[in-house]
């Protein structure tokens, strides 16, 4: 390679997800570099889990990800109010039901 190659000579990075040990959903601990997934685990492992803070791990190639904008806010996330029969206000409940305290 010479002095002036533009070649990347970095691992490939990975983003790192853990599930807490009362079972909650995965959440973003960080970001690992490694050249596969095995290693992507285990690097996980070394980085995230050294107080035993999760159950599991998730790594997922981060060139994969496929993520919105924030100029995607009016279109992607409409709530649909042309589209009532989406809102429970439509439906009663039978009186045989009863009310849970």
């Amino acid at each position: 390679m010479t002095e002036n190659s533009t070649e990347n000579t970095e691992w490939p990075l990975w983003e790192v997800f853990y599930q807490p040990k009362d079972g909650k959903p995965f959440e973003h601990a960080g970001s690992v570099h490694a050249a596969d997934a095995e290693m992507a685990l285990q690097n996980a492992r070394d980085t995230y889990a050294r107080r035993s803070e999760g159950i599991a791990f998730w790594v997922v190639p981060s060139d994969q990800i496929v993520a919105s904008t924030p100029e995607d806010v009016g279109p992607f996330f409409d709530p649909a109010n042309d589209k009532p029969y989406r809102h429970p206000q439509f439906y009663s409940v039978p009186r045989a039901v009863k009310k849970r305290k």
